[in-house]
C-alpha cells in the first residue's frame, strides 16, 4: 500500500524519491546469512514494478497500451545486506528516451542508513499484446519524470501497524 505521510524521525518524505521498504528473508541468503548477489536483481524488479505501478502503469488506459522489457541490469555493491535487515530501496527515473528509460535504485539499510548498493535498470517500452517496441506514452513519461516523490511502499513493517493475530 502506498503511503504519503511523513515518516517518524526522518526529514520530510516529500523531498525524497519513491521508496520501497522490504525485509531480507532467510531463503534469499547464503550460509553466512548474506544476501545472494542475484537476489538484488529480484529486489530491483520489485521496487521498479511498485514505482511504475504507482506512477501510472497500473491505470487501465495505460495498462492496455504500455508494458516494458528489461534490456540491461547492472549492480554495484558497496556493503552486504544480511538476513532480517530491513532495506530501503529508492527508485528514480534517471533517463527518459523515446522508447527506453532507465531507473536507478539505491539500496540502504533502513535502520542504520548505510549505503549498500546501486542498480541501474534499462528498459524498453513495448505494446503488451504485440511485444513490439513503442514510444513511451507521454502521460507515463511525465509521471516517471515526477517520480512519485514522497511516496513509499512498506513491506518491511517499519511504518505500518502490525496486524493483530487472535
Amino acid at each position: 500500500m502506498a503511503q504519503t505521510q511523513e515518516m517518524p524521525g526522518r526529514e520530510s518524505s516529500v523531498d525524497k524519491p519513491f521508496r520501497y521498504f522490504m525485509q531480507v528473508r532467510y531463503s534469499e541468503c547464503d550460509a553466512q546469512l548474506v544476501v545472494f548477489n542475484a537476489r538484488y536483481g529480484d529486489y530491483i524488479e520489485l521496487a521498479a514494478s511498485e514505482f511504475l505501478y504507482l506512477v501510472g502503469a497500473g491505470l487501465p488506459e495505460l495498462e492496455a497500451t504500455f508494458d516494458y522489457q528489461v534490456v540491461k541490469l547492472s549492480i554495484e555493491w558497496k556493503a552486504p545486506a544480511r538476513y532480517r535487515d530491513r532495506l530501503e530501496l529508492s527508485v528514480r527515473a534517471t533517463h527518459l528516451g523515446n522508447t527506453s528509460f532507465e531507473l536507478t535504485t539505491e539500496f540502504r539499510n533502513a535502520e542504520t542508513g548505510q549505503f549498500l548498493a546501486r542498480g541501474e535498470l534499462i528498459c524498453v517500452a513495448i505494446h503488451p499484446q504485440t511485444f513490439e517496441k513503442i514510444a513511451i506514452p507521454d502521460a507515463m513519461k511525465r509521471a516517471m519524470k515526477n517520480g512519485a516523490q514522497g511516496q513509499f511502499v512498506d513491506h518491511a513493517g517499519l511504518f505500518t501497524a502490525p496486524q493483530q493475530v487472535n
